[in-house]
């Protein structure tokens, strides 16, 4: 009998602990979008706010884009408040149309991510406590599903219009935000937004969950909600 692959099943081989021990032997970068050069296509887009203090631990906002989409659709939405709050956004780039779990299973995005936060790693030292995952639509499907089954990496996990979660396995406690149109009209409150809250609460998360009154879309209040959540400052 073969020993199936943690990672068929949407784990990690990174772990908290080695990324601690990485040395960010490559130094800071320059404010603004650097592709990390994964790949010549579909890269990764790392965002840098101008003014921080690289020898501090720093806040990394991991955030996934919708269907269809890429970094640079996602990125206005937080870095103003990156530049704001002084915290790192990490944008990767589907392999395919959409996240590779909406379309049949883990495989190279679970990977291509992995190598992201090394690379990244290797310029900053990363807050553990304020590693967000976060994600749109099936963005924030994968975001659910990724930060819950790897919750001893993820401290928190922010879904913004999400439609489901694939949990196989729970590991740590992150805190979760989910956010949801009352009118979307591509993933209904009930089925998605209302039922996977509902699920995180009863097996013990800590969970803010948002209506709004909207369709399917980034609602930039909405975004504002969670970046305090992320950061713990006071709503206004």
């Amino acid at each position: 009998m073969h020993d199936f692959s943690p990672a068929l099943f949407g784990r990690m081989s990174l772990t908290a602990a080695e990324l601690a021990a990485t040395d960010p032997v490559k130094g800071p970068l320059a404010p603004g979008r650097h592709h990390l050069g994964l790949s010549a296509e579909r890269d990764a887009v790392l965002f840098v706010p101008g003014g921080l203090d690289a020898a501090a631990p720093l806040p990394l906002w991991v955030f996934f884009h919708g269907a269809g989409g890429f970094p640079e659709k996602v990125l206005p939405f937080i870095e103003a408040h990156a530049e704001q709050h002084k915290f790192l956004v990490l944008a990767p780039h589907s392999q395919f149309v959409t996240w590779d779990i909406v379309i049949g299973g883990h495989g190279p995005d679970l990977e291509r991510i992995q190598q992201a936060l090394r690379l990244v790693a290797g310029h900053y030292r990363i807050d553990l406590s304020r590693l967000a995952f976060a994600g749109f639509s099936d963005g924030a499907s994968y975001a659910l599903s990724t930060g819950i089954t790897n919750g001893d990496l993820a401290s928190h996990v922010i879904a913004f219009s999400g439609g489901f979660m694939n949990v196989f396995s729970q590991d740590g406690a992150p805190r979760v935000f989910i956010a949801h149109g009352l009118v979307d009209e591509q993933l209904p409150i009930a089925t998605s937004g209302r039922a996977n809250a509902a699920s995180l609460q009863a097996a013990g998360y800590e969970v803010r969950y948002v209506e709004f009154d909207g369709l399917h879309i980034i609602s930039p209040p909405i975004v504002a909600q969670a970046v305090d959540f992320y950061l713990d400052t006071p709503t206004s």
